[in-house]
């Protein structure tokens, strides 16, 4: 008995033969081939994000003040011989706590003892907050970011007196106010504690909506004195 004998299926090509053979596959290896030799040894381009404005030297103090009111804080600007009254306007019947360096007279006004050494006790948290407000001087401003620093000297006290009070007036000197960070960095003792102020206090929760106030200070009012 003849046992029918089975034909053997032509062999399978490569996928690689078969894409040789389809004449669209070839024309596309062909332009994606002369793409690659004509950008063989051309830098990408590159995206030049905008310049950063560059503050003007002499227009320090009012880039400054611009800044600081984007963050809804409350700017007043004066000469140095106003200051004491116009502290005295922003205050009103507010009790307040002042640092034993701060240099200027503030009516009624309670003076933390301690300069943050350790030597003198100062205010109890529960003391501060019984106060409405505290009046500190700053060591720098920031024009371009509209940051106050304090390096906690006398005239700035400790940080807790700036962090329990609903109220922080931060006199600002024209002639501390530099152009950006570095400026900033290159005036201050990082051997000091350094505390950066950008506007109230403020907090954000995971779907970006701000909620001002929740710590420290709920107003931020600078007096910048002078105009250098």
């Amino acid at each position: 008995m003849n046992t029918p004998r089975r034909s053997s299926p032509p062999p399978l090509r490569s996928s690689v033969e078969q894409r040789r053979g389809d004449p669209e596959t070839s024309a596309r290896d062909d332009i994606l081939r002369r793409v690659r030799s004509a950008l063989d040894g051309v830098s990408p381009v590159v995206e030049v994000p905008p310049a950063p404005r560059v503050p003007d030297r002499g227009d320090l103090a009012g880039l400054f003040a611009e800044r600081v009111a984007d963050y809804r804080a409350v700017v007043t600007r004066c000469a140095a011989d106003e200051v004491e009254q116009v502290v005295r306007d922003v205050l009103g019947s507010a009790r307040a706590v002042v640092p034993p360096g701060l240099g200027l007279h503030v009516t009624g006004a309670v003076v933390d003892p301690s300069t943050g050494s350790g030597r003198r006790q100062g205010l109890t948290a529960a003391e501060l907050d019984d106060l409405d407000a505290v009046v500190t001087r700053a060591a720098v401003g920031i024009a371009e970011t509209g940051t106050i620093v304090l390096d906690h000297g006398p005239d700035q006290g400790r940080r807790a007196i700036t962090l329990v009070p609903d109220l922080h007036v931060c006199i600002v000197d024209a002639s501390r106010v530099v152009a950006d960070v570095p400026d900033a960095i290159a005036l201050l003792d990082p051997a000091r504690p350094l505390t950066w102020i950008s506007g109230p206090s403020a907090t954000s929760d995971i779907e970006l909506d701000r909620v001002e106030g929740v710590h420290g200070p709920r107003t931020l009012h600078v007096v910048l004195v002078g105009q250098a």
